[in-house]
């Protein structure tokens, strides 16, 4: 019956978004009418209500989409009211642009203010109701981990802060034995393939697959590769062709053009925000205003990296590179607000206006570390078959302490699926993660 009630998740997920976007729209509805739209150019009788009402719910669903602010069950609830309050915000933004449009001029924000208010205390109240429900329906999985040269402990820990989805029932090696292996997968609701070879993994997941039992594997970076494979066919036999050769032209012209126009748009609303902590950071100690670095990109190249000085003058005297860690004393007081708030980056909006970097793409690491990580992981240096970037997948989905063949990965889903949609997904999501602490966790301090 449990694994029956698997399949109705999605169903649910959307039953719930509709019920969401209809009040909100609903809402929305009522404050047009009363203070917008008798004051348009020509004001709206029927269809053209009608037409508002779906381009306000087009547009919260689009940010919702974006924000991942409709996946019940598969986020935190902070996550999703993060998520929601997000949209919310760019959804009333553009909806105040259209009404500015339609009025020929510019009028009172006040009732979208109040709109936004009670929009997102009604989304703060929902998830909490929605993730309760959720919880009671799908309860958490009877999960076994399934590994085999190396331990899965670092991976238990992480799985233990969801136990609203996994319930650990069983740890079992590949060395017990394939039998062994069937009744564990046949006796679970989820199955965890931990850094199996792919001839074991081949077999497991086809216990799975004729069990109906879904499975969760760790990835290899072949699997990363294949994911960006097209699928083509020779007369009757599919094959996966892998280009291998990056971004094709267009797609080169496009994301250029798009960070051009991005970070000078960018430069100049953040103008402000940057004069002001200039002025701060030089008030602090007198030091520089700027920190520069070299750091690799695309090909190898060297270029040097531009943010707002956040540490002590000479924070690495003798030149070798120290890690930041939790409570850096290196950081000073200014430095931790411009940390806290990433405004150390917005110098970087430079960087990619002369062509150094782009808006979206791996993170460019240290020379030092890029030798490091190499030496660790060989094919590290794949991810350098892009343009680094100020944002990416390892900035958004991973962490600062994210070990280098887990960036390496992130990086590479990146680009072997790379499209304007997905920059467009990304950047939307930067202004997401910027409210969340997970991804600020420096290397912890080894006097812990």
């Amino acid at each position: 019956m449990k694994r029956n009630r698997e399949q109705f998740k999605r169903l649910f997920r959307l039953f719930l978004t509709g019920v969401l976007v209809l009040i909100q729209t609903i809402i929305f509805a009522s404050i047009w009418l009363k203070n917008y739209n008798e004051n348009i150019v020509l004001p709206f009788v029927e269809r053209g209500n009608w037409f508002i009402y779906a381009l306000y719910a087009l547009l919260l669903i689009t940010f919702l989409h974006s924000f991942d602010g409709i996946k019940y069950g598969r986020y935190r609830k902070s996550n999703i009211i993060i998520s929601q309050c997000l949209a919310i915000l760019f959804t009333v933004f553009f909806s105040y642009l259209v009404i500015v449009l339609l009025s020929a001029g510019f009028v009172t924000v006040i009732p979208l203010l109040i709109l936004t208010a009670i929009s997102i205390a009604i989304s703060f109240v929902f998830t909490i109701i929605a993730d309760f429900i959720f919880g009671k329906v799908f309860t958490a999985k009877k999960t076994v981990i399934i590994y085999d040269a190396y331990s899965p402990e670092v991976f238990i820990e992480k799985l233990k802060l969801r136990k609203d989805k996994f319930s650990l029932k069983q740890i079992v090696n590949v060395s017990e034995g394939i039998d062994k292996l069937e009744e564990a997968i046949k006796s679970a609701q989820g199955v965890i393939l931990y850094d199996i070879h792919a001839e074991m993994r081949n077999k497991l997941l086809k216990i799975c697959f004729e069990n109906d039992i879904r499975a969760y594997a760790t990835t290899k970076i072949s699997d990363v590769l294949v994911r960006g494979a097209e699928c083509i066919h020779l007369f009757d036999t599919p094959l996966l062709l892998y280009r291998n050769n990056g971004m094709t032209i267009e797609q080169k012209f496009v994301k250029r053009a798009m960070d051009i126009v991005v970070s000078l748009l960018m430069l100049i609303i953040a103008s402000p925000f940057m004069i002001i902590s200039a002025i701060a950071i030089k008030l602090c100690d007198g030091g520089p205003i700027f920190f520069r670095q070299k750091r690799a990109t695309i090909n190898g190249k060297v270029f040097e990296i531009h943010k707002f000085r956040t540490m002590i003058v000479n924070a690495e005297k003798d030149g070798t590179p120290l890690p930041a860690i939790d409570n850096d004393p290196r950081v000073t007081p200014v430095g931790k607000i411009l940390r806290a708030s990433r405004l150390d980056e917005l110098p970087q909006l430079f960087d990619i206006l002369v062509g150094n970097m782009s808006l979206v793409g791996p993170r460019p690491e240290r020379i030092e570390h890029v030798e490091a990580y190499t030496k660790e992981v060989p094919e590290f240096q794949y991810r350098l078959k892009v343009k680094g970037g100020l944002t990416g997948y390892a900035q958004l989905y991973g962490k600062y302490n994210t070990p280098p063949y887990d960036k390496l990965q992130l990086d590479l889903m990146y680009i072997q699926n790379y499209s304007l949609l997905l920059d467009l997904k990304l950047i939307l999501m930067t202004v997401k993660i910027m409210f969340m602490k997970e991804s600020t966790d420096g290397f912890e301090s080894k006097e812990k």
